[in-house]
């Protein structure tokens, strides 16, 4: 303290004290109106004699400010912490001239407002940097929670073409036996009976399938549905057949895929990728379902080819007078959905007249793609 603070009474000294550390309860909430009460209370302490306590106040609220208050507040401040030692030096040197004196006092005054401003910026920018992370993570768990609703949502929309496939397929092969049955007045008892036995075979096969997509869209994926209602393959071809047999279709197949003629298809599934395993069955069932749409008592080949890398399917019959709705190069539901199926392995679907018949013809990868019984 100056000569003049030591006769200066101490209750002075303690209300400006006070007033100083009543502008520190306003530090995080009004830090500028908290900084103004610091400067008045060190303007008056000068006037009285400048005092150690005075200054440390004043060093807590200049950092208070510099970190609660706005961007333009904080950038004030670190323009008054370089301003000052520059003042501070150049009204020294004009009043005594020593640079070395300059100096001194600019480093001793230079410590008030350049330390807390310094200290205040750096733990600043760590909250931002700490804030701007969390902004992030949250906009990638937002992200993630996107994605993963796309996802659930595009598995349930393929469950539910997988669900229509089947079904249209079931229901039209029943439609197209139940009428031929009925054509029937005076049949051949064993072929009203293989009618009616397909026709009841593709009924169970239809509420299975159904039971067992419901149960994949209650699981939200499948995961846990029961391996005895999993989606028919490839090793299920020659039941197919049988319903396109029975609904007028006279069906033959060769095949390279452990087949013996007769029998069902024993070992595919160990042979073949599991997409494309399922995709195959499929694309062959729709191609039956069209040909008993539109070509009842006609001649279909089926054939089936894995070799270099892939499975070669071509479903060919005698082509009707007209090309039926769903059998063009770019109509029809059923054309869409089997295009879809191979594309999604990999492959690709090629449909329409080849010498005189309707062919359906999908070549899909069998490499790189995970197996599966």
């Amino acid at each position: 303290m100056t000569s003049r603070g030591d006769a200066v009474p101490l209750a002075w000294r303690l209300g400006v004290l006070v007033v100083a550390c009543a502008g520190g309860l306003l530090r995080a909430r009004m830090p500028p109106l908290a900084l103004m009460i610091g400067v008045l209370a060190l303007a008056v302490d000068i006037y009285l004699g400048l005092s150690v306590p005075i200054v440390i106040v004043l060093a807590d609220l200049i950092f208070a400010a510099t970190l609660y208050g706005s961007r333009l507040l904080s950038r004030i401040q670190i323009a008054i912490a370089v301003v000052i030692p520059l003042v501070t030096i150049v009204v020294t040197l004009a009043g005594t001239g020593d640079w070395r004196l300059a100096l001194l006092f600019a480093w001793q005054v230079a410590a008030v407002p350049v330390i807390p401003v310094w200290w205040a910026m750096n733990v600043r920018n760590h909250r931002e940097l700490a804030a701007a992370e969390r902004h992030r993570s949250e906009q990638l768990a937002t992200i993630n929670e996107l994605d993963r609703r796309g996802a659930i949502a595009a598995e349930r929309a393929r469950m539910a073409r997988d669900l229509h496939d089947v079904i249209a397929s079931h229901l039209s092969a029943i439609a197209i036996q139940s009428e031929a049955l009925l054509s029937m007045a005076d049949g051949d008892p064993d072929t009203v009976r293989t009618v009616v036995r397909s026709v009841r075979e593709n009924s169970i096969q239809s509420l299975s399938e159904m039971r067992a997509m419901i149960g994949m869209l209650r699981a939200d994926g499948g995961e846990d549905a029961d391996p005895a209602t999993a989606p028919a393959r490839l090793r299920d071809l020659e039941r197919l057949l049988e319903s396109a047999r029975a609904g007028g279709l006279r069906v033959e197949l060769r095949s390279n895929l452990q087949q013996i003629e007769g029998e069902a298809l024993d070992g595919v599934g160990e042979t073949l990728p599991a997409a494309v395993d399922l995709a195959a069955y499929r694309i062959v069932q729709e191609a039956l379902t069209n040909a008993v749409k539109h070509g009842a008592g006609a001649s279909v080949a089926v054939s089936l080819d894995h070799a270099a890398g892939q499975l070669v399917i071509e479903v060919t019959n005698e082509r009707p007078d007209r090309v039926p709705a769903g059998q063009g190069d770019q109509g029809g539901t059923g054309l869409v959905s089997m295009r879809e199926r191979a594309e999604t392995v990999g492959g690709t679907l090629l449909a329409g007249p080849h010498a005189g018949t309707w062919r359906v013809r999908a070549v899909l990868p069998t490499k790189g793609l995970p197996t599966g019984g």
